[in-house]
């Protein structure tokens, strides 16, 4: 007998930091390595940290407004609270961060390697994730006024009570991508679904898009 098979969920571990010491904003700087540092407060806007790398560190209410973080990496690393208009961070590595209570305006991830991220109670207006590679990841209770998924690969990622007013899916390659928590508004290129998840009451809102990309003519 054959197995139904079923969405596979991200795959998170809990994030453990070591004992951390304190660090002020004004201290960081571009191309260098930052190990176990608590960053509280402080402003970087315009601050170029292009190629820095953050390993078991932690942000909180740090304001990054026009920041540099291109080829950037943040490993084992906790964000609380940041507030950043747009944040530059294209061609960067995400892996194992949380972010939480945070305010972005622009999340530039154009091209950026982003696994075991859980990204939870924050408003994002536009999560460009063009070309990026996404594993493990998860974002519940979070706003998005844009998602664009454009050329992305992604696996196993979920979303819970959250909305998006417009999702890009243009050449996007899914598998296990689970979009019964994500209230969508628009959707442009409904090709790039394939490979995810829905449920009965979303694919019953979506059937005319789905008619009318398929050329399809429905009579009663």
């Amino acid at each position: 007998m054959r197995t139904r098979s079923t969405t596979r969920r991200p795959v998170l571990e809990r994030l453990v930091l070591p004992e951390l010491q304190d660090l002020a904003a004004q201290e960081l700087h571009a191309q260098a390595t930052y190990d176990a540092v608590r960053v509280t407060g402080g402003d970087v806007s315009g601050r170029d940290l292009t190629g820095t790398t953050f390993t078991e560190c932690e942000l909180i209410d740090v304001t990054a407004h026009e920041t540099g973080l291109q080829s950037a990496r943040l490993i084992e690393t906790r964000i609380e609270r940041l507030n950043a208009p747009v944040l530059r961070a294209t061609r960067s590595t995400w892996r194992h961060v949380e972010m939480s209570g945070s305010r972005l305006g622009a999340l530039d991830l154009d091209d950026a390697a982003v696994r075991q991220v859980r990204i939870v109670g924050s408003k994002i207006a536009w999560l460009n994730l063009r070309s990026a590679t996404l594993e493990d990841v998860l974002l519940e209770d979070c706003t998005l006024e844009e998602l664009d998924l454009t050329g992305a690969a992604a696996a196993r990622v979920s979303f819970v009570n959250c909305r998006a007013g417009s999702v890009a899916l243009a050449h996007a390659r899914l598998k296990d991508v689970d979009l019964r928590g994500l209230e969508m508004g628009s959707i442009s290129n409904l090709e790039g679904m394939a490979g995810a998840t829905l449920d009965a009451q979303q694919v019953t809102a979506l059937a005319p898009a789905f008619a009318s990309h398929l050329g399809l003519r429905v009579e009663g």
